[in-house]
């Protein structure tokens, strides 16, 4: 990676007129023109999941590159919102910057930069609870009717994220257990209604329960400042690493793992977790 003595502002620029190249009416790519907010909408979920991936592997010259990847799709949201009379570049910039002044009052007293300098008397705990607040605050003033605190809890995010969201809108309401003990008993309980369910045949109330256990899981890795989303991911490449290596062991005895019973693939999976 080569740092530059150019300005974030002229890059920027660089990039914008690239977008608007692109998208030219008459000499544009073919591929850009076709696109709309729907169509570039996976290709923005790709890329941040190629950002976490950079990330979670080390490389800073990668998370570089996917960077750039994922400051291309705001940049062209951008155009298409200006193309359409919703918003630009500009006014995302604005939106995002007003949005933090207001929720960092630690920081910005009176919601200006001018105001920054101060040292902020408050935890970081502190500053989440405020943060829920402080949007809670927002959806009631977008809004002519009472709403819930779970409004606005997107869909479409992961299953895994959105379990998080709504348990953490609830417990800033004080829905919650006061510790982790509590989640774990809950857990214990959720577990036995699973085992009814699977014994009572019923595939329905075992998918119904199952869910329950995931969701209490959601809730225990909260209690224990864990994100489940990080954790799974972690434990598939555990697996992934660990059977890898196994099949090498397999292979390297001159066998296949189809060959061998379950107790046989044990073995060799035991062997490789005792050489990490």
């Amino acid at each position: 990676m080569t740092l530059t003595n150019k300005s974030s502002g002229d890059a920027l620029q660089k990039l914008l007129a690239i977008m608007d190249a692109l998208r030219d009416p008459q000499h544009g790519c073919p591929w850009d023109l076709e696109q709309d907010y729907s169509t570039i909408a996976p290709h923005t979920l790709e890329e941040v999941y190629e950002v976490i991936d950079a990330i979670e592997q080390g490389s800073t010259t990668q998370l570089e590159s996917e960077l750039g990847d994922l400051l291309f799709q705001i940049v062209f949201y951008a155009r298409l919102g200006k193309e359409r009379g919703d918003f630009d570049f500009t006014t995302i910039v604005e939106s995002i910057a007003r949005k933090l002044l207001q929720r960092h009052p630690h920081v910005f007293p009176d919601g200006s930069i001018e105001s920054a300098g101060q040292p902020a008397q408050i935890s970081s705990s502190q500053v989440a609870g405020n943060w829920e607040r402080i949007k809670q605050t927002e959806r009631q003033q977008n809004k002519s009717v009472p709403v819930s605190v779970l409004d606005d809890v997107p869909q479409a995010l992961g299953a895994l994220l959105r379990a998080g969201k709504l348990q953490k809108r609830a417990a800033s309401q004080g829905f919650d257990w006061a510790e982790a003990k509590g989640v774990i008993e809950k857990l214990r309980e959720e577990l036995a209604e699973l085992e009814q369910a699977i014994a009572s045949g019923s595939h329905q109330e075992t998918s119904a329960e199952f869910g329950d256990v995931l969701f209490t899981m959601v809730n225990l890795a909260r209690h224990l400042r864990l994100d489940s989303e990080t954790a799974l991911r972690k434990a598939n490449r555990k697996f992934e690493t660990r059977f890898r290596a196994m099949e090498k062991l397999v292979m390297e005895s001159g066998k296949g793992l189809p060959e061998l019973d379950i107790d046989a693939m044990e073995r060799y999976w035991q062997q490789v977790k005792q050489r990490e």
